[in-house]
C-alpha cells in the first residue's frame, strides 16, 4: 500500500475562496472589509506557507483556560495546528469543522492547537466558550509569534505526521470535506 499523499486543494475551492475574496475586498458586504492598515501591515510581513515535508517545531505556548501545550507530548503523534481569529468569517466556517474533526480524531492520538490571533486573550476565551468550542486554544501573543510566525493568509491550516513532518499546509478556509480527508493521512 503506497503512503497518502498530500492534501490538494480542489480547484472548486480555490475558485469560491477566489469569489469569496472578491466580494470581501469589494465593500459591498462592509463586515468584510479589508484589515485595518497596521494588521495589514503585519500581514503583509508573514511569511509563506512552510513546506510540505517540513518539519513542524511548535514552542510551548498557555492554553486558554488554563494548562500549557507541551510539545514534548505531542511528539510521535499527529499535530494539527489551526490559526484563526474570532473576527475573521472564513474561521466562523471552517472552526466548527475543526472542532468536529478534534472530538472525532483524538482517540486516534491527534494532538490540536488552535491559536487564536484575536487583540486579546480575553476576546478569544470570549468567542470559545459563545460557541462552545472544546479544541485547545492559545492566544498567540506577539511576542510568542516571534518564535512561531503565522503564515500569510487566515484561517491557517497545518497538519503533521507522528514524524513531526508536514502533511498538509492550507491558508484559506477548508470545506467540511476537506477536513475530513485529512483524517486519511495519519
Amino acid at each position: 500500500m503506497s503512503p497518502p499523499t498530500p492534501l490538494q486543494a480542489s480547484s472548486g475551492r480555490r475558485h469560491w475562496l477566489g469569489a469569496a475574496v472578491a466580494l470581501a475586498t469589494s465593500g459591498l458586504v462592509p463586515h468584510l472589509r479589508a484589515q485595518p492598515a497596521p494588521a495589514a501591515a503585519e500581514e503583509a510581513k508573514a511569511p509563506p506557507l512552510p513546506v510540505l515535508g517540513s518539519a513542524l517545531v511548535v514552542p510551548a505556548v498557555d492554553l486558554i483556560g488554563g494548562g500549557r501545550f507541551d510539545p514534548g507530548l505531542a511528539r510521535g503523534r499527529p499535530l494539527l495546528v489551526y490559526w484563526w481569529a474570532s473576527t475573521c468569517p472564513f474561521c466562523a466556517l471552517q472552526s466548527p469543522e475543526m472542532d468536529a474533526f478534534w472530538k472525532a480524531q483524538q482517540g486516534r492520538g491527534l494532538q490540536m492547537l488552535a491559536l487564536s490571533i484575536d487583540r486579546t486573550p480575553a476576546d478569544a476565551a470570549q468567542y470559545l466558550k459563545k460557541k462552545g468550542y472544546g479544541f485547545p486554544a492559545a492566544w498567540a501573543s506577539p511576542a510568542w509569534r516571534q518564535a512561531f510566525p503565522k503564515p500569510r493568509g487566515l484561517p491557517v491550516t497545518l497538519l503533521a505526521g507522528a514524524d513531526g513532518r508536514l502533511l498538509v499546509a492550507e491558508k484559506g478556509q477548508m470545506f467540511a470535506e476537506d477536513v475530513q480527508e485529512m483524517a486519511r493521512l495519519f
